[in-house]
């Protein structure tokens, strides 16, 4: 086989190794990424609670202000019931007094209703509090474990940028340049080996003489279909 496609082959492996690795760096970030949202997510529930809890408290301060007013009324209407004259202050004064007990009844009703909905979001925040501390606990275990994974990716990459360098000190110049100009839209499909007489970039059939070029390995051949760097591998040749 031609040195320089042997060059552009081992490159394109190089090129591979160097590429997977972005997606383990991008999973390792990805549990500790999770975890932190998942607490973010759970301080903000425990913001909008406590947000909510002032909004109830607000209500019900106003429903107790409004009872002390009507427990103001009715004794004022004790007063002046002692005071009335006619029948018909008397039926005022009895219309006036029952519109405030039911009022009062309601107000008395709906400061227990907001003291319920109150009570429920407290034990929500408290809930959601153990878990965050519990989450909080494990998030230093989780990316303590994503620093020893990225630590083992970053060993391992720098020794394929070290072969990669190696290698590239000894390539043909132009051969790279060709290269290069390939990968920019085949990435790691710029070189593809050839299998039942057909380019395992484009899986389109090459023809007869393309192939026995291919075969031959002594320059670089090139899909005429796709463009792709072609090659066969050892055991099929």
């Amino acid at each position: 086989m031609n040195k320089h496609l042997k060059q552009l082959i081992d490159l394109s492996i190089i090129d591979k190794e160097i590429d997977a690795f972005e997606p383990q760096i991008e999973e390792a970030n990805a549990n500790y990424e999770a975890a932190l949202a998942k607490t973010k997510s759970i301080e903000s529930d425990i913001e909008n609670l406590t947000n909510e809890i002032k909004e109830e408290e607000v209500k019900k301060a106003k429903n107790e202000l409004h009872l002390s007013e009507l427990s103001q009324k009715l004794e004022e209407n004790v007063k002046k019931s002692s005071e009335v004259k006619t029948e018909r202050e008397m039926k005022s004064l009895q219309l006036e007094e029952e519109i405030a007990k039911e009022q009062v009844t309601f107000a008395n009703e709906e400061i227990q209703r907001l003291e319920k909905i109150i009570e429920a979001k407290k034990e929500q925040i408290e809930a959601a509090k153990s878990a965050l501390e519990e989450l909080n606990a494990n998030l230093e275990s989780v990316k303590a474990d994503v620093d020893t994974k990225l630590e083992k990716i970053h060993k391992e990459r720098q020794e394929v940028f070290k072969r990669k360098e190696t290698l590239l000190s000894d390539i043909n110049q132009k051969g790279l340049a060709f290269y290069q100009k390939i990968r920019r839209w085949a990435k790691n499909t710029t070189v593809v080996p050839v299998e039942e007489q057909a380019c395992m970039g484009c899986h389109m059939i090459i023809g007869d003489k393309v192939y026995a070029d291919v075969i031959k390995g002594e320059d670089i051949t090139t899909c005429p279909h796709c463009g792709r760097i072609l090659y066969v591998k050892v055991n099929e040749e």
